[in-house]
């Protein structure tokens, strides 16, 4: 089956390509049955350009999922909750819920409703003293509601932080850096989350906004984020059954554009692949340096390192290549037809 785009070319409506270019059907084994999960962060500049990888992932692998995501031009609300212990065995439920997990303090809790006391007399203990929260998981607060919240404006300056668990006169003293690098966030969310992003858009001119839900992102435990810094490690030193893989699809200034923009996903452990190899992109799109690979390469090379077994991985980087060749033959004819 095809479709006419507006330069009547024949397209292929599953891998977006011409038809006469089609991907979909050099794939070898279609829908690989992959136990560890991905989820590709794609920016939202990313999917429409003819070098894009990111398509070739998703006809190749069952388990897969692509999240659009836009910058932030104004401003946008990022609400975090916790997954419920029946959700962990079912993630594809919406069913969500926030336990009384105290990611900000050890404040005492009202048993009757559930929240935290705001005019208690004992002191807020600040998770950066290394103190440990009072509440325990099984403590919960309540279906819908976010154990943290913060807005972003341009730049990923943040503009506001609530909690349920913090007085905001205190949040108002607390970076969300810390707070989310910290170790009691990162072990209160390592059994999985929810979280939500909401983007402001302009209408009439810009003489209104409009506020959108850009993605709902269940994390679920186990996860691993795919992104070389300071903070990541090889996967000899990640002690944990791996179970779902993030990835960031874009140029790599917009990888770390979105890193910086999606400030959750700093919860998450950091995976590098300690790779010299060129990236086969390289005959066709300029690599700043080695290691910095394609997204198919990236989510291949991750698969094996996490112990993905499928024969048809290398597959997938053979269709890479194929698309790289064409792309190349596409160049070639358009500079001889100048000549």
């Amino acid at each position: 089956m095809v479709t006419q785009s507006n330069s009547k070319r024949p397209m292929c409506p599953s891998c977006s390509k011409p038809a006469r270019l089609c991907l979909c059907t050099r794939i070898k084994t279609p829908n690989l049955e992959n136990s560890v999960a991905i989820i590709v962060l794609q920016h939202s500049q990313e999917k429409r350009h003819p070098l894009n990888s990111a398509k070739i992932a998703q006809l190749g692998f069952k388990n897969f999922n692509v999240v659009s995501v836009t910058d932030i031009h104004f401003e946008a609300q990022f609400d975090i909750r916790l997954l419920e212990e029946s959700d962990r065995h079912d993630l594809v439920s919406s069913k969500v819920c926030n336990h009384g997990f105290n990611l900000i303090s050890g404040c005492p809790v009202d048993s009757d409703c559930g929240r935290f006391l705001e005019d208690s007399d004992e002191k807020c203990s600040n998770i950066l003293d290394g103190s440990k929260p009072v509440l325990q998981p099984e403590q919960c607060l309540g279906r819908d509601e976010s154990v943290l919240s913060f807005t972003l404006g341009k730049k990923a300056a943040t503009s506001c932080i609530k909690s349920c668990s913090m007085p905001q006169h205190q949040l108002k003293k607390s970076d969300l850096e810390q707070i989310l690098g910290s170790l009691e966030a990162i072990d209160a969310l390592k059994n999985g989350f929810v979280v939500k992003k909401l983007q402001k858009r302009q209408l009439n001119g810009g003489l209104e906004y409009e506020e959108f839900k850009e993605f709902e992102i269940v994390v679920p435990p186990g996860s691993i984020l795919l992104f070389p810094n300071e903070r990541s490690v090889g996967v000899e030193k990640i002690d944990f059954k791996v179970k779902n893989l993030i990835v960031l699809d874009g140029t790599w200034g917009k990888a770390k554009r979105m890193y910086k923009e999606n400030p959750w996903l700093k919860v998450l452990p950091h995976l590098k692949l300690d790779l010299e190899k060129p990236s086969l992109y390289g005959e066709v799109r300029v690599q700043p340096r080695a290691g910095c690979l394609s997204t198919i390469e990236s989510i291949v090379y991750a698969m094996k390192a996490v112990g993905e077994d499928s024969e048809g991985l290398d597959d997938l980087l053979d269709v890479f290549q194929s698309m790289i060749q064409d792309q190349r033959q596409c160049k070639d004819d358009k500079l001889s037809k100048v000549a």
